[in-house]
Parts: C-alpha cells; sequence; structure tokens
C-alpha cells in the first residue's frame, strides 16, 4: 500500500517561509549555484518570508577560506541579500557547519535514545561477501544486516577493536511528497537501505547535517537543484525520525530546479564552462541587474513575450510553482543581449563610473580618475552606451580617447580602401577650416561633408571609413564627429596625418 503524503507537511505560507541557501566553499562560485541562491531569494523576497544563507565546509580536503570569501563576494556584487546567516548572525548561530559538531551529536544522541538510529559494525567488504551469498547484486548495498544485532554481538565487535557507524533505521513503507516544481513523487518502500548518518569515529555525514540543519533552522521549503532531487528519499526518512525524537514537528516542502545545460543544449554545463564562471563574465562586463535577470530565466519566465525586467518586477512575480521542470540552456548571446538592455537602462552618470575598472585595468585611465580623465569619459560614455553588449567592450571602443598614439587594429589597415590617402588629405584640409573654439561635431561634420561627399562625390560609408580607423584605430568606434570633438582640432589633423604618413 502506497503512503500517503506526511500529514505534518508544513502549510507555510508569506512571512512564515523560511528558505536557505547552503553551498559548500569549493571553488569559484558558479551559474548553477548562483541561480540557487537567486531562486531562493526571489521566493523569500516574493512572499516575505526568510533568507537562511549557511555554509556547509566539513571537508577539510576541498573547502577553503578563500572560496567562503568569494562566495559572500557573489552575492553581495549580485545584491542577493539574506536575513540570519554568515557575516551577519541569527537566532540559530553558528552559521558555518565546522562549528556545529556538538549540534550534531547532541541530535545523534536524541536519535539514539529514541530507536531511531542502530550501531552498524559491517565492513563493505563483509557486505559484499554476505550479497554474494544471498545471490544479491552487488550493487544493492547494505541489508540491514545489523538491525537486529544483540548486545552481545556487539560486545564482541567492540572488543575486536570496532568502532560503530550509526545508520538510520528507514520506514518500512513508501515515502511520498509533493515536489514545488515536478508535483507528486513516490519513494516505494525498499528502494534504499538503511544508510549510514554519522560514521566511526563521530563524523556526521551530508545525509544527516543537511536535514538537521534544516530542521533546527526552521527551514520550510528546501529549493535546489534536481540533482539531489534522489537524496530527498532518505531526507522524508530522517525527518520522520527527527520529529519522533521531538528534533522538530515539520516536513518541509520540497521543489527540485531543472537543470542548466551547456550551450549545446546537451549536457550539463560543467565548472569548467567559461559560462559557469560567475567571476569570468563579470570580468567580461556583466553587470548585476543584467546577469541577475538572465539567471532568473534559466527555468522561469515572467511573461511569453518578455526577457527584460528589472530586481523588482523579479520579486513581485516570481513563485517557484512557476519555474519549468525541464533542462534550461544558457545562452551566451542572448545572455549578452539581455545585459546591454540593463546597460542602457543605467544613468549616464552611473554607467560611466562601472566603466571605469576596465579602462584602469587596461591601463587607460587611473583610479581615481584624473580631472581630464572624468571629463573626457563624461563626456564619452553617451556615445557608447547605447551600443554596448558587455562593459568589457570599453577599453575597445574607447581607448584611443585616453592614449597619445593610436593603436590600429591589423583588420581597419587591411580595409581601407585605395584612395584612402586622398581621402585623409583633404579631411586634413576641411578641418583646417573649422575654427579651434567652435570645433564641434555639427561643424565637423558640416566641413567634411562639403569636401568628400558634396565636391568628391564619395558615399559617406567610403568617405569617413579611413577617418575613424586614423581617430581610433578601429572599424567600429564611437560617433566620429564627437569622437573629433573630443579630441579637438589639433589632435584630430595630427592623427589624421599620421595615418596618411603611415600608408604612403
Amino acid at each position: 500500500m502506497s503512503a500517503a503524503i506526511d500529514p505534518r507537511t508544513t502549510t507555510a505560507t508569506g512571512a512564515d517561509v523560511r528558505v536557505r541557501f547552503c553551498p559548500s566553499p569549493t571553488g569559484l562560485p558558479h551559474v548553477g549555484m548562483i541561480r540557487t541562491a537567486l531562486y531562493n531569494w526571489a521566493y523569500a523576497r516574493h512572499t516575505g518570508g526568510k533568507l537562511i544563507f549557511r555554509v556547509e565546509d566539513t571537508d577539510a580536503a576541498r573547502d577553503s577560506e578563500e572560496s567562503y570569501r568569494q562566495l559572500v563576494e557573489a552575492l553581495t556584487w549580485l545584491e542577493i541579500d539574506w536575513d540570519e546567516g554568515v557575516e551577519k548572525g541569527g537566532p540559530h548561530a553558528p552559521y558555518r557547519q565546522s562549528q556545529r559538531r556538538d549540534i550534531y551529536a547532541g541530535v545523534l544522541q536524541q536519535l539514539i535514545d529514541s530507536g531511531a538510529v542502530y550501531e552498524s559494525y559491517s565492513t563493505a567488504e563483509e557486505i559484499d561477501a554476505r550479497n554474494a551469498a544471498a545471490g544479491r547484486a552487488k550493487q544493492l548495498g547494505y541489508d540491514n544486516f545489523d538491525r537486529t544485532l544483540t548486545d552481545e554481538q556487539k560486545a564482541a565487535f567492540r572488543a575486536e577493536g570496532r568502532e560503530p557507524a550509526w545508520r538510520l533505521r528507514v520506514p518500512d513503507h513508501d515515502l511520498t511528497y509533493v515536489d514545488l516544481i515536478r508535483g507528486e513523487v513516490t519513494f516505494p518502500a525498499g528502494s534504499f537501505p538503511d544508510f549510514v548518518v554519522v560514521r566511526a569515529g563521530g563524523q556526521a555525514l551530508y545525509t544527516f547535517t543537511n536535514p538537521v540543519d534544516d530542521a533546527l533552522m526552521g527551514i520550510t521549503h528546501v529549493i535546489r537543484g534536481e540533482d539531489l532531487m534522489p537524496s530527498t528519499a532518505r531526507q522524508l526518512a530522517l525527518y520522520d525520525a527527527l520529529i519522533e525524537a521531538g528534533v522538530t514537528d515539520f516536513v518541509p516542502r520540497f521543489g527540485h530546479m531543472p537543470l542548466v545545460l551547456g550551450e549545446t543544449g546537451t549536457k550539463k554545463l560543467s565548472k569548467r564552462d567559461p559560462q559557469a564562471d560567475l567571476f569570468l563574465l563579470r570580468e567580461k562586463g556583466f553587470i548585476h541587474e543584467g546577469l541577475l535577470n538572465y539567471l532568473s530565466l534559466l527555468g522561469w519566465s515572467i511573461a511569453a513575450d518578455r526577457d527584460v525586467f528589472s530586481r523588482d518586477e523579479l520579486v513581485a512575480a516570481f513563485d517557484i510553482a512557476d519555474v519549468n521542470p525541464n533542462p534550461a540552456r544558457f545562452d551566451q548571446k542572448k545572455a549578452e543581449s539581455i545585459n546591454g538592455d540593463h546597460i542602457r537602462m543605467l544613468e549616464a552618470s552611473d554607467f560611466a563610473a562601472r566603466l571605469v575598472p576596465y579602462l584602469a585595468a587596461a591601463d587607460l585611465v587611473h583610479d581615481p580618475l584624473t580631472a581630464d580623465e572624468q571629463q573626457t569619459l563624461d563626456a564619452a560614455a553617451p556615445l557608447v552606451q547605447e551600443r554596448m553588449q558587455l562593459l568589457g567592450e570599453a577599453p575597445g571602443l574607447l581607448g584611443f580617447l585616453f592614449r597619445d598614439e593610436v593603436v590600429y587594429d591589423d583588420d581597419a589597415l587591411a580595409g581601407l580602401p585605395d584612395n584612402a590617402g586622398p581621402v585623409l588629405v583633404a579631411s586634413v584640409g576641411a578641418l583646417e577650416l573649422v575654427p579651434e573654439q567652435g570645433f564641434t561635431a555639427a561643424a565637423v561634420q558640416a566641413e567634411l561633408q562639403k569636401a568628400l561627399v558634396d565636391d568628391l562625390g564619395l558615399k559617406p560609408r567610403v568617405a569617413y571609413g579611413p577617418l575613424r580607423v586614423a581617430i581610433s584605430g578601429r572599424r567600429v568606434s564611437p560617433p566620429l564627429f564627437e569622437s573629433m570633438e573630443l579630441l579637438g582640432k589639433a589632435e584630430s589633423i595630427r592623427r589624421l596625418d599620421a595615418l596618411v604618413q603611415r600608408i604612403g
């Protein structure tokens, strides 16, 4: 007979909702991990509930303080704030598992006292041998042998110098829950054996510490990746024991988010994929508003015909029940396009300020800017804001304004027309006619159009292409005439003459 859904499952809504983000500090923060944080944050903010940020740092071989700091930095940069947890404190401190060992020992003792766990002395070799003798497949694993050990048998094992592990006595009935994203799920009775919660020597395992922390911290909704879905059966079994032992009085609700696939859409986005590296995306020039927007679309949508929205709009609309269970594909081009949309939403002064780290990293400006650099950037930033998708494009687009000498792209030189020399010479003559004090974009455009388009009969694309290369060194640049105004008359003419000399 199939088990009903546990009647002790939480019905928490609104301000009673408590979700958590509980990563292990191993390696750089990646897109899949941050999407998990984002969905938990968005659900907490949507419901008026709380987000708890704790860290599962009990793997001494893999965990690092550097990774922990990077996690905090990643959430801070994306403005994913939390209500309780590391760096903030709260009623359930400490929030790092490495500091909670005494707590786990206390809960284990409660389970021992209630009879929910038992001593297990079986080695892996003994389990394999018993399975072979019984004709059971090795893959079936532990056979619940130690459930019925007598006191005499336990004493004999201890006399051999063996220390027991502690295993949970798994219920002998089906376990059923309703996934927030995937609907009703049942784990049949006997589909998994009694499992170890604490190793010999006292090390508590993830299968124990994670649900225990959830129980003690009052977590009502566990929102995580679908790769963790198989562990839900063990968590349900443990929750049954925790309730019976008086550790908690309810079972949380679970929701398992879809996988994030790589560009090809055929395999899970790997930590090694460039698109998965959060800080590499930031280095390329994603702004937090754009990346937050795109990551929210990896399994959810605000509307069928709309992809761009604000943080506040995300919070207002987000419901974990609306998440699509099907895998989502990380689309780099779409991510960059959405980022570009958010760049264009920035106030001009804010946009200019965000360019400074990228220009400074390319040794184009000081950080902080000098007065002259600030003046140039304030004037130049509006010229590129409408055409940028990533802040990392700033050195290429604006670098020529902060260098004395033009750096020519090879493709720009190769693409110069045969008449580039005469065009540049005629342009110098035209610019000489523009007064120093009246050297504006409009005046420059008027004289160049008369000299090149009207008098020489050139098409604008042919006429202005060599000038763009002379001024910026690139085939693509900010608006030409406005760039000349920023450089001034003397510098603009000098750059035109320099290219004439270069091409002979």
